[in-house]
């Protein structure tokens, strides 16, 4: 009989190959020098063992095959037990980011249409509450259950050891789990993941940074922790709030990477910075992974200062509803500074085999059909598409989204594949490198022609005193006025001489950069999940008020 197609089919295999080697560590209360003492553990024996029963009792009590179940649990082992179950049970969980606008997290819990809900006390009380989730008749508490009906995951762990039963049957068109995006353009959709996907994540991740089984992993952002258990991979979870990268204590990250042998780390761009600025050498780690947005080019220059000389630093590229699409390591995005602060675009590298990534004529219209799309020359900006093993087929109950996003490509032997839109936009090179120049619904549309935020931001990022700038376009498509938004690093006061340089800057560049006004922001809006994606839409509406003042 063949395997399940399914992430956590490897477990058993692991639990018998490496039962002892430890598969996640999770930080418990903190000792008298102020660090956690990372004394909550599983190894990959009872991690498999544990996830069994849970699966098991999830199941006799209505969480089973193709039930959605809303998951709102802190990253510790609890939470790592429950999605391994959940997957072995074939019940598809549902994640929202839960730093999200309230508004839009109940849209987004409404939207899924859960039949359970699962989550902390903390959460079954806002539920409640907030009234979310009224089509979740099966609660689950994690921890000590209240007034609120249900049952916990312990009394259902308890239960599922004493009636044990096989993986599901999974296959690779099984919906696997529903995964939000960030809404950092938008009202978050959810992305429709198939058991296929995920297994051919941990292929391609696999394959394109070279991970084996053994090394110890520190990934900052909790979900990318899943992956690896099936990589066969120790997992240490940071004593940090995932939510807020860009507050993270680094001293704390230095404790843990120094105490456990930590071989690689994920991190947004945000964390990274921090683990820069801090400055302190990283000597055993092997692998820097950042994902989430364009890692600014002096970043990615300190971040390689501290690590040993043989280390990689990688960018990949993609996007919740497809990853790794391109990766990119450290040395070769160094050499490409000069052009991305020259206003090239931010290299991002080769593409992930087998991936196929094509660049297609601008187009905000749906293209239900690859014949209706018209790809670009070598060298011209267009949008960025990409069909392959990991890019997703829709949005749950979001038919305009996926029509918007998806177009459907007949090949030559007359089977069909769906051919996924970024919604970026960027170039090839001569040398087959991808260029990332932003997001399509971003750039500007002038009188003199289109600008896109990433060819013409990293121009004045570089400049002294300049923490980050912001394209924006004031005015309607076709005669919009550039605005560029800045924030200063800190200690740098505003003065005219500053404001000299922009301009000097842009006259520099004025065959391509043209920017009709600078305006000073105290602090520009991100995502929660990364912390690095900038919300240019609420910069625009900003900035569209300060234009009625005097320049």
């Amino acid at each position: 009989m063949n395997s399940p197609i399914n992430i956590a089919a490897r477990l058993p295999q692991l639990a018998r190959e490496r039962p002892d080697q430890i598969a996640i560590r999770c930080p418990g209360k903190p000792g008298p020098d102020g660090m956690a003492r990372y004394d909550v553990t599983l190894d990959y024996r009872t991690l498999d063992a544990r996830s069994d029963a849970m699966a098991a009792g999830l199941a006799a009590y209505g969480i089973g095959r193709g039930v959605r179940a809303v998951v709102m649990v802190r990253p510790s082992p609890a939470f790592f037990l429950l999605m391994f179950a959940l997957f072995k049970n074939g019940a598809v969980p549902v994640l929202v980011d839960p730093g999200i606008d309230k508004r839009a997290l109940k849209q987004c819990l409404d939207e899924a249409q859960p039949q359970a809900f699962i989550g902390i006390g903390l959460a079954h009380l806002a539920r409640r509450v907030l009234r979310w989730c009224p089509s979740a008749t099966r609660l689950v508490t994690v921890g000590r259950r209240w007034g609120w009906g249900g049952t916990t995951l312990d009394r259902l762990e308890l239960q599922g050891a004493r009636q044990p039963q096989p993986m599901a049957a999974t296959d690779g068109e099984d919906v696997a789990a529903l995964l939000f995006t960030s809404g950092s353009t938008g009202v978050p959709k959810g992305v429709v993941y198939r058991h296929r996907h995920f297994v051919g994540q941990v292929d391609l991740l696999r394959s394109a940074f070279g991970m084996e089984a053994g090394g110890v992993d520190l990934p900052t952002f909790p979900p990318f922790a899943l992956f690896d258990p099936a990589l066969g991979l120790t997992s240490v979870i940071p004593d940090m709030d995932p939510t807020r990268p860009a507050k993270a204590d680094p001293r704390k990250l230095h404790d843990a990477i120094t105490r456990f042998g930590v071989t690689q780390l994920f991190g947004s761009p945000a964390l990274i910075r921090v683990l820069a600025d801090h400055g302190q050498p990283l000597p055993g780690v092997r692998r820097v992974t950042s994902a989430g947005a364009p890692v600014p080019p002096d970043v990615v220059a300190r971040i390689r200062r501290l690590l040993p000389d043989d280390a990689q630093f990688w960018t990949p590229y993609g996007a919740t509803e497809c990853l790794p699409v391109a990766v990119i390591e450290g040395r070769e995005l160094e050499s490409t500074r000069q052009a991305t602060e020259a206003g090239a675009g931010t290299c991002v590298g080769r593409v992930v085999a087998p991936n196929e990534v094509r660049i297609i004529a601008i187009d905000d219209a749906p293209l239900p059909d690859w014949s209706q799309a018209r790809e670009v020359a070598q060298g011209v900006v267009g949008e960025i598409t990409v069909a392959g093993p990991t890019a997703t087929d829709s949005y749950f109950n979001r038919p305009q989204a996926t029509a918007a996003a998806k177009i459907t490509e007949t090949r030559a032997d007359g089977s069909t594949r769906v051919v996924h839109r970024m919604g970026d936009v960027g170039y090839f090179d001569a040398e087959g490198r991808l260029w990332f120049c932003g997001r399509k619904t971003q750039r500007l549309e002038t009188a003199h022609g289109p600008l896109y935020t990433e060819q013409v931001e990293p121009v004045f990022n570089a400049l002294d005193g300049i923490a980050r700038t912001a394209l924006v376009g004031v005015g309607a498509g076709g005669a919009q006025l550039p605005v560029l938004c800045y924030e200063l690093q800190s200690g740098t006061a505003d003065s005219l001489a500053l404001q000299q340089r922009l301009r000097d800057e842009a006259a520099a560049h004025a065959g391509t950069v043209r920017i009709e006004r600078f305006l000073l922001h105290p602090g520009f809006p991100v995502d929660i999940r990364h912390n690095a994606k900038i919300g240019r839409e609420k910069l625009a509406a900003w900035a569209a008020t300060r234009m009625e003042q005097p320049a």
